[in-house]
């Protein structure tokens, strides 16, 4: 069948992940000073609470007249962003308030417009509200299924390989979760129930791809005794390396669609699905392995011999 790298390649990768493990951590630290730089991730209205208008002009605006125009109906701390593919035509906004009357938020926003633009030059697509305690909970929910979702993937790695290889895979998935949280805080883009669905589905995809190594590793280490685990590993990576890009190039093309296709509903979940796979083909090949290379030197595992 096809092949896009032959399985007898023999790139050196063992000799790249010391440099590979340390842009890693340089790459998490500066994600993690951008959290703290914007006071936190940019929660949406599922985790934040408050409400969320959608508003599209028939005309380019600017985000300092719409701001402008919501001082007059004393919403003026108001997060504002230009949304969509019209570019200046198209915003959200997000308020800390939460109406309880939807109806009444929507009045006063659609007063303000008018005044500032005129009537019929823009259309209020949608308007949703999520009240403190939702928001609280479901911040807590989502942490939750993060966690237990590590831990049940490091009980069946643990179970079906050794202890070594569950912590080794569960380290790259914490990594492939840090990095990509990390990006959208450098974007400064919105944390939504969407993002929390895409890094449950990242989790599963890259410990797919982990397995599928840590297999052929220990595979290899039953066929070739008194050979090097360095070795072995490197090995492994190569064999299993076509497989790896040629899973994850599929996926690519997927998500590339959905970012240029499938429109701003679901720009969010794809976005963050795309820079989750790359960041989980990264890490199972230079963080998972090294890892395992890691712990042998630690706790040299017994090998049965002939």
């Amino acid at each position: 069948m096809f092949e896009l790298i032959r399985p007898d390649t023999k790139f050196d990768f063992a000799s790249k992940m010391k440099a590979a493990v340390i842009a890693s951590v340089v790459f998490i630290l500066i994600g993690l000073v951008s959290i703290v730089y914007h006071g936190g991730l940019n929660l949406g209205v599922d985790f934040a609470g408050g409400a969320v208008v959608q508003i599209k002009f028939q005309k380019e605006a600017t985000t300092d007249r719409l701001r402008s125009a919501l001082d007059s109906v004393q919403l003026e701390n108001s997060n504002i962003q230009a949304f969509g593919a019209a570019e200046n035509r198209e915003f959200l906004i997000r308020t800390p308030e939460t109406a309880a009357d939807l109806k009444v938020l929507t009045d006063r926003i659609d007063t303000a417009l008018s005044k500032a633009f005129g009537q019929g030059t823009y259309e209020i697509r949608r308007v949703e509200a999520v009240g403190p305690k939702v928001g609280k909970d479901l911040t807590q929910k989502a942490l939750l299924a993060l966690a237990l979702s590590w831990a049940a993937m490091l009980v069946y790695v643990g179970f079906r390989f050794e202890f070594r290889y569950a912590v080794g895979g569960i380290i790259a998935l914490i990594h492939d979760v840090l990095v990509t949280v990390g990006v959208l805080s450098l974007l400064n883009m919105e944390f939504t129930l969407n993002t929390v669905a895409a890094l449950l589905t990242i989790i599963g995809f890259s410990i797919n791809d982990t397995i599928v190594i840590f297999d052929r590793i220990r595979e290899n280490v039953k066929k070739k005794i008194r050979s090097d685990l360095r070795q072995i590993v490197n090995v492994s990576v190569n064999e299993t390396l076509s497989r790896t890009i040629l899973t994850s190039l599929t996926v690519f093309l997927v998500l590339l669609s959905l970012l240029f296709l499938g429109g701003p509903v679901i720009f969010d979940f794809s976005f963050t699905m795309f820079v989750g796979v790359i960041a989980g083909c990264y890490s199972t090949v230079f963080i998972a392995s090294p890892f395992v290379l890691l712990m042998e030197r630690v706790m040299p595992a017994k090998r049965k011999r002939k």
